[in-house]
């Protein structure tokens, strides 16, 4: 019985404290979502429409390497249920906040052999970490 008016207050000290944790993982698809307040530690999600049969491919112009760092390199990924072959996929990244500050998170979509020729798309977000 002594065990168990122990646990019960101990149940609920750790419940309380995992409401009041940051979230882990935050995952940004559109650049609508920005600007970001990340807290240490978190760490961010970044997905994009991707294709790279067309030959076009994001790539990091900026990492905000101040504040992120980088956890994985970019993953492509196409749905199973697309069918068709070269069908538009996504790419994502995974970065944690490791210090506070901020910084911009910036890459760009464009053709990696013609790189005179504006970029098709942009995806530009500034990040502070708190």
């Amino acid at each position: 019985m002594t065990a168990a008016r122990l646990l019960l207050p101990l149940s609920l000290a750790l419940l309380a404290a995992c409401a009041s944790a940051p979230k882990q993982n935050v995952t940004v698809e559109k650049q609508s979502a920005c600007p970001l307040v990340l807290k240490t530690g978190q760490n961010l999600i970044l997905t994009l429409p991707s294709n790279p049969t067309t030959g076009y491919r994001w790539a990091i112009q900026d990492s905000a390497g101040g504040v992120l760092r980088s956890l994985s390199p970019e993953v492509y990924s196409n749905p199973e249920d697309a069918g068709v072959v070269g069908a538009a996929g996504q790419s994502t990244w995974r970065f944690q906040a490791f210090t506070a500050g901020s910084g911009r998170l910036r890459l760009t979509s464009q053709q990696p052999w013609a790189p005179e020729v504006n970029p098709v798309d942009t995806f530009d977000c500034a990040i502070t970490v708190n």
